[in-house]
């Protein structure tokens, strides 16, 4: 049998979200267990385009089974008009059949997101992304405010998910802040998994 590993799937456009996305990752191996990092290729505005079958370079591609085998699940985007980018939106409404299968009923999500301004949307981002993992059935779960970062962050950083101010030429580095509520929610999805699956030991 697969070991269970924590699904980190993201969309990332300039860099943040793929970074934010590695800290979550490092937050997930930290409370032992494999996180299992992809992406999904963009989409054409003009007609349909054809991405390679491996990307030019970070993460691959996400599949059908990574998204349906995964114990838990962290899905991030940079935000568009205070929504998640379309790539990534178009991955999620192609998983009807997952849907139809249950086979996400009962494991826990977390949402993360990348914005240029401060007030661009982060908030309204990261809740339209939650409906979706509803509909799966899916057990939402936020960062906790016993991370004081959540009280002191001037910049990214909110209790429905880690997010990062790119600022306005997206060149932004994420700062300590940003980068421990990234790894503190990795590490809160990756126990909250082990305590829900009778698959995964405590």
């Amino acid at each position: 049998m697969a070991s269970p590993y924590i699904l980190v799937l993201y969309y990332s456009t300039h860099g943040a979200t793929r970074q934010m996305a590695q800290h979550i990752a490092r937050g997930v191996e930290r409370a032992g267990m494999e996180a299992r990092l992809r992406t999904v290729p963009g989409v054409s505005a003009v007609s349909e385009a054809i991405a390679p079958t491996i990307p030019e370079e970070g993460a691959l591609y996400c599949t059908e089974e990574d998204l349906s085998q995964c114990a838990g699940l962290a899905l991030g985007s940079p935000t568009r008009f205070g929504n998640m980018a379309s790539a990534l939106k178009y991955f999620v409404d192609s998983t009807s059949g997952i849907w139809m299968s249950g086979a996400l009923i009962g494991k826990p999500a977390s949402v993360f997101s990348s914005t240029s301004s401060l007030h661009g949307g982060q908030e309204t981002t990261l809740v339209s992304m939650m409906f979706p993992l509803l509909h799966h059935g899916m057990v939402i779960t936020g960062i906790p405010y016993s991370q004081t970062e959540l009280l002191t962050t001037q910049s990214g950083g909110t209790p429905y998910g880690a997010t990062h101010l790119a600022g306005r030429d997206n060149k932004r580095a994420l700062d300590q802040d940003e980068i421990s509520l990234c790894q503190a929610q990795g590490k809160h999805l990756a126990t909250l998994a082990k305590k829900l699956s009778v698959n995964i030991d405590s």
